[in-house]
């Protein structure tokens, strides 16, 4: 299984640990996704700015 992760809110104000966990994570831009596997790891990072993500499981 993997996950689509989308960013709904600009991490401009968030404090710059949120900041960096979101170019971790491979997003630049409002609106932009990427897809990632469902691992801990990922999971993890979403935890730390679900407040600035939206996060859809997706089969491939």
């Amino acid at each position: 299984m993997k996950l689509k992760i989308t960013l709904t809110k600009s991490p401009i104000a968030a404090l710059p640990q949120h900041r960096a966990t979101v170019a971790a994570i491979g997003l630049k831009k409002v609106g932009q996704y990427v897809i990632r596997p469902d691992n801990a790891c990922v999971r993890g990072q979403i935890f730390a700015v679900k407040h600035m993500v939206k996060v859809e499981e997706i089969e491939q």
